[in-house]
């Protein structure tokens, strides 16, 4: 992956605030991403989907849920570049981080 694609598959606030949030969380299925970014399941799910088709996602069924998470397999400065955008986005982190402490029926692990 170069640095062009990378940032091309988050030039979209959705997508950049889901892989943020994930990043923070470690995993988070398409419910929680709902909830924290209050938009709808087509939305999330397709932004989710382009995330994964980039190679940045990684998701996995358990039961009824799906979980994605970070792949491990991105280079360093890729995953480096996740964190220091979680620092420069703290602020709306966590307004969203308070708004998944708040759904009380998040799936369970």
């Amino acid at each position: 992956m170069s640095p062009v694609q990378l940032f091309k598959c988050l030039a979209d606030d959705t997508r950049l605030n889901a892989i943020l949030l994930i990043q923070q969380a470690g995993e988070l299925c398409v419910c929680e991403l709902m909830a924290a970014l209050d938009d709808s399941q087509p939305k999330i799910s397709r932004h989710l989907a382009q995330l994964r088709n980039c190679g940045l996602l990684l998701d996995e069924r358990r039961g009824q849920w799906v979980f994605y998470r970070i792949n491990p397999a991105l280079p360093d400065w890729a995953h480096a570049i996740f964190e220091q955008a979680v620092t420069a986005r703290e602020e709306n982190l966590h307004l969203y981080q308070t708004k998944l402490t708040r759904m009380s029926d998040r799936p369970s692990c």
